[in-house]
């Protein structure tokens, strides 16, 4: 099913049933002849301000008069049948409407959202609070840290990430996220996998932009769940088990980047000693064959070494210079010597042109570059 039809007819006509079940006054035939006028044709955004503006003209024109309203239907939407694909999406409107109606009143309009984020979630809806009222909506989430709501605790984190998809950027947090840290630190170690994955969600956007201060702020949540394991296992020295996640989730950006900085912090050697050996089936190829490569991997000292292996192909470009695309390999233990076998087939894809020339071929070990090796790629017909 399109996700457009979860705002159609059926989702529009319950919507004002239940309004109409809590405020006798609400009109519902008006609300449903703005609401459903050529829904067919509209897509899921349009269909979304359509409802939005049919709400805006159907219930209290004050939004503080229209408070009482919403959180009478935040308590009705809660009881209806669980299991009912109606239950969930078409509270989308009413959360974004907030956003719209009660723009000017964010005394009002906050508290309101922390009861219907539990319908639907209010990370879109409480951006436009985040950008007008920065200092005001951060204290507002500040005070939802301890909710016993999940979905509240969890609106914190998503509703300040800075790049939310199909959400509104948050261009200030973008700039310097620090607002944010404390809140993520907080909810780092949440009781529920819902908050925590959000919370590694948004330290990877912020990776995107500040990948150093991710890392170091990763290094203060692990240390700060080293100290928390020791109350109970005094001579432990690993973070809890959620908090690994969190920071293997929070850095995978960093990880697939191969940057060398993240791979101590998640637990790899940061100067493995080991020779590396790489050879090329052929170094010259066609567009569309495939790259054949082995690389041999020799302990130069005891014990087991944890190693992330990737590799990069370096395309050449239209002025002739180099473009670096990595691509995920091997995450092994090394004891003893092993040879890694693999084949990439180089294919013509809709995100990138390709050009005839030298190309290169790098494998990194841990993020740092071990060895590389050049070869001829041919793209004419």
């Amino acid at each position: 099913m399109l996700m457009k039809e979860g705002l159609n007819q059926a989702a529009i006509r319950h919507l004002s049933q239940v309004f109409n079940r809590i405020w006798p006054e609400f009109d519902q035939q008006g609300f449903l002849f703005l609401a459903l006028q050529d829904l067919e044709q509209r897509e899921l955004k349009q269909r979304l301000n359509q409802i939005i503006h049919a709400l805006q003209h159907t219930l209290p024109v004050s939004f503080p008069d229209a408070v009482p309203v919403l959180e009478g239907f935040s308590r009705a939407w809660q009881v209806a049948d669980p299991d009912s694909p109606l239950r969930g999406f078409p509270a989308w409107a009413v959360t974004d409407y907030v956003a719209v109606a009660g723009i000017e009143s964010p005394e009002y309009a906050l508290p309101v959202l922390k009861k219907l984020t539990p319908l639907f979630s209010a990370e879109f809806a409480i951006r436009p609070f985040l950008i007008r009222y920065p200092e005001l909506t951060l204290n507002y989430l500040q005070s939802w840290l301890k909710d016993s709501d999940e979905h509240v605790r969890r609106l914190v984190s998503e509703g300040t990430r800075p790049r939310l998809p199909w959400g509104q950027q948050l261009k200030a947090f973008i700039q310097d996220p620090s607002p944010c840290l404390p809140l993520l630190h907080h909810l780092a170690c949440d009781k529920s996998e819902y908050v925590r994955r959000s919370v590694a969600n948004h330290l990877n956007d912020i990776a995107k932009d500040h990948p150093q201060l991710v890392i170091s702020h990763c290094h203060i949540i692990r240390e700060a769940s080293v100290m928390r394991q020791q109350v109970h296992y005094p001579a432990s020295k690993e973070p809890e088990p959620e908090i690994d996640w969190v920071i293997r989730h929070a850095t995978r950006t960093l990880v697939k980047q191969g940057m060398a900085e993240v791979f101590p912090l998640l637990g790899y050697d940061d100067n493995p000693q080991l020779s590396v050996e790489l050879q090329l089936s052929q170094n010259r190829i066609r567009l569309g064959d495939t790259l054949e490569f082995s690389v041999q991997l020799t302990p130069e000292q005891k014990g087991k070494q944890k190693l992330v292996l990737d590799y990069a192909i370096h395309h050449v470009k239209a002025n002739g210079s180099l473009s670096a695309k990595v691509f995920k390999l091997k995450n092994l233990a090394l004891e003893q010597a092993s040879t890694i076998n693999k084949q990439h087939r180089i294919k013509p894809i809709s995100t990138r042109r390709y050009y005839s020339g030298q190309h290169k071929l790098e494998i990194l070990i841990n993020g740092q570059s071990v060895a590389e090796a050049g070869f001829w790629l041919d793209v004419t017909t």
